[in-house]
């Protein structure tokens, strides 16, 4: 259910977009954001913080879009939130933690080596993703960026989610003789 609800603002502002223009998609995308956020509260008595940094770039970007009428600040939204999870994951694989691994641990068990693969996958995959937003966003239509935005991205991290799913279950311990940690 989370993830459906995860995905209730894209498909928000994507409609809009299609009957009426940028500036009320955003606007749009900006208020589902903030139902979410309170939804997410009342039924769960906590936001996770990503969800409420991302929320607060959805508002800056959003807002710099409509008030400025220029459509430049959210397509550059997209890109920012690539490159925090890019660079959040580097930090954090510096300091030998890993969110993947600690989000995961109770579904899958790897090597600490496996975990460390997976997660600078993650990193090339949200980095190559901002980079490709911004040259979609400045090359392109709005339409085609609008649909790279929400179907291509979409898409390509559904793949790249079923791909480290594959890499993981490849390398899931045999026995007990592997190291774990």
């Amino acid at each position: 259910m989370k993830q459906f609800t995860d995905f209730i603002p894209l498909i928000v502002f994507f409609i809009l977009y299609r009957f009426y223009d940028i500036y009320v998609a955003t606007a749009a995308l900006i208020i589902a954001s903030a139902v979410q956020i309170a939804g997410l509260f009342i039924v769960n008595k906590k936001v996770e913080k990503l969800q409420l940094v991302t929320f607060c770039i959805v508002t800056i970007f959003g807002g710099l879009t409509i008030l400025l009428h220029n459509d430049d600040f959210i397509k550059y939204k997209v890109t920012i939130v690539y490159s925090l999870f890019a660079v959040g994951l580097m930090v954090s694989q510096f300091l030998g933690k890993s969110p993947i691994k600690n989000m995961l641990r109770n579904e899958i068990d790897l090597p600490k080596r496996i975990w460390s693969h997976i997660t600078w996958a993650w990193v090339s995959f949200f980095a190559l993703c901002a980079i490709a937003n911004l040259y979609v966003a400045f090359n392109m239509s709005l339409d085609i960026w609008v649909n790279f935005k929400v179907f291509g991205l979409l898409f390509a991290t559904f793949c790249f989610t079923a791909i480290t799913a594959f890499y993981g279950y490849k390398h899931m311990p045999k026995d007990n003789s592997e190291q774990k940690n």
